[in-house]
């Protein structure tokens, strides 16, 4: 256990402002360009998973007593990265279609800005997913802010409303279901998850006596926002510089699905009968201590501690053992990219959910209906 004192020091919280040496990265690859414009997902990818390989585990949890004044350098990390990821997104667009654009080519400026997508997913809307968690409505708005850079704000409403409740269960889109390979689960998931968050906003407002398109529905406020980011883009950079907008917002949603696919790929929850299910536990998302990628994903692969107190900021969110939550053999950035190939995933991964079945559901002799989400959907 690591004191409330010694958690809010400077130096505890310094590593998780990694991330931020991306933006030197970026700006390296859009005045050099050559192979430099690779360097954001060689960096993302494959750095952080050989310090992971070097650092280990990290199997510390912070005192749950540390107040909140005590998290001001984390917080701090986080409300920073929106106005840096905006003013380099903005900046790129400007950078590449008007004085950078005579030394980088087509296939750079193209590459590049797979770069920057891989960063405005991988660190925007994993910072976005700890700020719409929070009470205070200038994080919030951050949140929301960078979600509209990646077109994908509809993920708040999705998640606060159908994924934390339902995950497991039939009726969230987002639990990738066992024997399920990515290319399946992305386009399914697409769709599932725009139309679900829709219809859990329209259903508030029945409840209240509001109309869906009452003021008060976000999905008003998502799409001035998106709309906001879009005619940016335009005014700066033209047809062009709104086809990279577009592009970088592509593959920031595809890193985002594929850590939805790592994150709970074959757990679902028990059907107790009539439409009912058991409690979300721990044994109900994958975790993963590994200290590097928890460093750049402020702690996400503590998931199972996430799910069972979705308010907790992440520098409080514990780790589980192996004994209390299923553990992946690697961290996320590994994970993802086993995720792309289907036959080795499904070789790493499905003996370990046929072994979390029979640890924790021994008595559920016919996983068909979970393999399919043929259960009934909850009520």
């Amino acid at each position: 256990m690591i004191p409330a004192a010694q958690v809010s020091k400077f130096q505890r919280a310094l590593p998780f402002a990694m991330s931020l040496l991306l933006v030197p990265i970026a700006l390296i690859g859009a005045f050099y360009g050559g192979w430099t414009v690779i360097l954001l997902p060689l960096i993302t990818w494959y750095f952080f998973s050989i310090l992971d390989a070097f650092l280990g585990l990290n199997l510390e949890n912070a005192d749950l007593e540390t107040r909140e004044d005590q998290l001001s350098w984390y917080k701090a990390i986080t409300l920073i990265w929106a106005p840096v990821q905006f003013v380099l997104l903005y900046w790129m667009i400007w950078y590449v279609t008007g004085p950078g654009d005579a030394h980088l080519s087509t296939l750079e400026t193209i590459l590049l800005f797979f770069g920057v997508g891989v960063i405005t997913g991988t660190v925007g809307i994993n910072y976005s997913h700890e700020l719409m968690h929070q009470k205070d409505r200038g994080e919030r708005f951050m949140g929301d802010a960078l979600l509209a850079m990646v077109l994908y704000s509809h993920f708040r409403s999705e998640h606060l409303l159908v994924h934390h409740r339902y995950v497991g269960t039939p009726r969230d889109p987002v639990t990738a279901r066992y024997n399920e390979g990515f290319h399946r689960f992305f386009p399914r998931v697409l769709k599932g998850c725009l139309v679900s968050a829709f219809k859990a906003e329209k259903a508030m407002r029945a409840r209240r006596g509001k109309p869906w398109h009452d003021l008060k529905n976000p999905f008003l406020k998502y799409w001035a926002l998106q709309g906001f980011m879009l005619l940016l883009a335009l005014l700066i950079g033209g047809w062009i510089g709104l086809a990279l907008f577009v592009w970088q917002a592509i593959v920031a949603i595809w890193q985002l699905e594929l850590v939805n696919y790592v994150e709970h790929y074959g757990l679902t929850r028990k059907h107790l009968g009539d439409g009912k299910y058991e409690h979300v536990k721990p044994q109900h998302s994958w975790n993963a201590a590994q200290m590097a990628s928890n460093w750049l994903l402020i702690n996400l692969q503590r998931h199972s501690d996430h799910h069972y107190k979705p308010d907790r900021r992440f520098p409080l969110l514990q780790t589980y053992t192996e004994a209390d939550a299923p553990q992946l053999p690697y961290g996320y950035p590994v994970m993802t990219m086993a995720a792309m190939v289907p036959p080795i995933w499904r070789r790493v991964m499905n003996p370990r959910v046929r072994r979390w079945r029979q640890m924790y559901y021994p008595e559920i002799t016919d996983w068909r209906p979970y393999n399919k989400a043929l259960n009934p959907r909850p009520r």
